[in-house]
């Protein structure tokens, strides 16, 4: 790295305490920093000891109930399908029993959950990734996240106006997330924008032009992720083939080094190497029926949380159906086997006997609709981290926990 790379890196982390308010400096750096290193440890030990097993992290999709629906998206237009309460408070109980206080919550859309914030408060010891498209996500709710000061919205926004049209089924999109944007702002978050990249949106979103755009609004984090043609209206040929992926990936560790915000993925460790944070152990979720799934995408599974998640523990240790399912895709690729491989898991799913969670109930037929696309596997091709603070925290946090031999 270059000397104007470390003060263009440096500047970029002190937008956080310059435009965070005092308590969310605090939540962010002992709920999210302090617990997340001490639980990574935990974690790893775990792994290396070969204890029982219960992942670092939980993610946590409380609703199927969502304000839109997007092509390509594995969540049921609308399904009705939620966590309880009871189960949601179980789930995050459990989990911080093992060391665990970090938690994605997912959809649908969570605004959407009600009874959300309630939870929030009662874990105050917690940090929560909210994931939402923004479009709801009002100056009353940002300012209720204030208050609670452990919540990091995460905004989804697919495409400038067109694309998010199109894409979503709606029209004003993009405007109205962009409000959920300035809304955060305004209430002095730590909150981040998503998107996931296609043929589509790439040339709108995968450009210095779009990342300085959501720094002047604001955007303290952009998190990138590889589009995956899944659900019941999936559009395969908007998926990226591996020159685009490839393209991603350079684009990504060449802004990495001077972008006015952080620049995350979770797909390659600090060499460049793929991996999927299922197959390591490092994330498993929940979905809105109770279901222990894999990875939000992959909606079948054989165990269930009961009324109150009280034997969430347990099912991870003991669930054979996932520690196999971890060992089959690990040695199946470093990708991702559902855009992969759909094949080899349909035969996987269907002689364990899994189970579709969702409300549509046509999954299994879905995956085996699919055809192979390009995953996140770059193999010989593998594209190494420059920026020496991600290759630092890919390097202690992303070597695949021995999933990968």
């Amino acid at each position: 790295m270059k000397f104007t790379d470390y003060t263009a890196t440096l500047k970029t982390f002190m937008r956080i305490p310059l435009e965070c308010s005092p308590r969310i400096l605090w939540k962010l750096a002992y709920n999210f920093g302090w617990r997340n290193l001490v639980n990574m440890s935990r974690f790893e030990k775990r792994q290396a000891k070969g204890k029982p097993f219960f992942p670092a992290f939980v993610m946590i999709s409380v609703t199927e109930t969502c304000n839109l629906s997007c092509s390509g998206c594995w969540v049921t237009p609308g399904g009705k399908k939620s966590l309880s309460l009871e189960q949601l408070d179980g789930i995050i109980t459990e989990s911080k029993k093992k060391g665990s206080y970090f938690f994605g919550i997912l959809g649908g859309e969570p605004l959407l959950y009600k009874g959300l914030f309630s939870i929030f408060e009662k874990h105050s010891d917690c940090y929560f990734q909210l994931f939402t498209n923004g479009m709801i996500l009002t100056e009353e709710v940002a300012f209720k996240m204030k208050k609670l000061g452990n919540i990091t919205p995460l905004i989804s926004i697919e495409g400038l106006e067109d694309e998010s049209e199109q894409r979503r089924g709606k029209s004003d999109v993009f405007n109205k997330s962009l409000a959920g944007v300035r809304a955060c702002k305004k209430a002095k978050l730590f909150f981040g924008a998503a998107a996931s990249i296609c043929k589509g949106n790439f040339n709108d979103l995968v450009n210095r032009a779009y990342i300085d755009r959501l720094a002047k609004e604001g955007v303290h984090y952009l998190w990138y992720y590889i589009y995956r043609p899944v659900g019941n209206n999936p559009n395969p040929l908007n998926a990226l083939n591996e020159e685009e992926i490839k393209n991603l990936r350079r684009f990504i560790v060449e802004q990495r080094k001077n972008a006015p915000l952080l620049v995350i993925e979770t797909y390659w460790d600090d060499k460049g190497k793929a991996l999927c944070p299922a197959a390591t152990g490092m994330s498993h979720h929940i979905s809105p029926g109770g279901a222990v799934e894999f990875c939000p995408p992959l909606q079948m599974a054989k165990e269930f949380i009961n009324e109150d998640a009280s034997n969430l523990t347990e099912l991870f240790e003991q669930s054979a159906f996932l520690a196999d399912l971890r060992k089959m895709t690990a040695s199946a690729s470093r990708g991702c086997i559902l855009l992969e491989d759909p094949a080899k898991l349909v035969e996987f799913l269907e002689k364990q006997e899994a189970l579709d969670t969702t409300t549509r109930n046509t999954v299994l037929q879905e995956y085996k609709n699919m055809s192979q696309v390009a995953g996140h596997d770059m193999k010989e091709n593998a594209i190494p981290e420059e920026n020496v603070f991600y290759k630092t925290m890919k390097k202690k946090y992303f070597f695949g926990f021995g999933a990968y031999g």
